[in-house]
Order: structure tokens, then sequence, then C-alpha cells
């Protein structure tokens, strides 16, 4: 069997979105025990140049599902962050990405090879394949976003290790 352009992009989304789905509930189970109000930590950055937990998780989800939209609809802008987003809502965003992507088939992702996609920011574009886009762009952003995330909430106290952020294994069976 060949390895194809859905098992590199959305089984790797797949099993990060579940992962970034679990750090975040343990994350609430943590703040909760630990009398810490989750909707402050929506706003926790590393450094004070660095975007805060909220946009993090926008962005993991916008260079999943939304990335997937753009190599199907040929067009990829920046994610909009809404202000009022809490954690729940943070939650939820993660929630409708795995379950959009889940619905995915691969001979629909693959037909998607050799398709245009622009990165639109501004005036400036950028042109891309598909496969492309994803591997090249999408996926760093997702992982970049993923870990800063997890890192975020390590940084509060949230107990999380390596297991926590690789999510579910694809093992041999």
């Amino acid at each position: 069997m060949a390895f194809s352009l859905y098992d590199a992009s959305v089984a790797h989304y797949l099993q990060i979105l579940g992962a970034v789905s679990g750090f975040l509930e343990k994350g609430l189970s943590h703040f909760r025990e630990n009398g810490t109000d989750p909707e402050e930590i929506v706003e926790t950055r590393l450094f004070a140049d660095m975007h805060p937990l909220r946009f993090q998780i926008v962005s993991v989800a916008h260079h999943s599902r939304g990335a997937i939209e753009a190599a199907r609809n040929g067009i990829f802008v920046p994610p909009t962050v809404k202000p009022g987003l809490d954690y729940a809502a943070l939650q939820a965003l993660i929630t409708e990405a795995r379950s959009e992507l889940s619905g995915l088939t691969p001979e629909a992702v693959n037909a998607l090879i050799g398709r245009d996609v622009m990165f639109k920011i501004g005036e400036r574009t950028l042109p891309f394949t598909a496969e492309g886009f994803l591997m090249s762009f999408s996926l760093p952003n997702f992982y970049f976003h993923a870990t800063t995330a997890y890192d975020i909430l390590r940084h509060k106290g949230v107990p999380l290790g390596k297991r926590d952020f690789m999510g579910r294994l694809k093992l041999k069976t």
C-alpha cells in the first residue's frame, strides 16, 4: 500500500487534535482542582510578544480543518480570532475540527493532489500546490501552535507529559 496525502496530513491532524483535546481537558481538571479560573488561562502567553492560548488553539483548528478547506477551495488566509472565545469554546473548536476531518475519506483528500492553493496575507500571495501547502506550510504551523498550546498549559502547572502531546499512536495490529 502506498503512502498517501491523506496519511501524511489528515491522519496526523486527527492524532494531534485528539491529543490537544485531551490536554485541554486535563488542563481544565487541573485548573478546577486548584481553584484557577480557566478563563484566565485563555489569555496566557509564554512571552509578551507571543499570542495567547486562545490564538494557539484557533490556529490548531485553522491549520487542520481550515487547511483542508483551503486545499478544496484554493485560498487560505490567516485565522481570525474572536476575542470572546472562552476555554469551553476553544475545546469545542478542537472537537469540531476532529469531527469534520474524521468524515473525510482518503480518496477525497488524495484527489486534492496538484490543485492550486493561494495563501493570501494582505496584498501578498504565495502560490502552492495542495500537497506543497499541506506539507510545507500547514503541518509545520499546526505542530507549532499545538506545541505552544501544550507549553502554555505546562507553564501554568498542568501535569502533562510527552504522551499527552503525542496522542493515540498508530501501532501495528
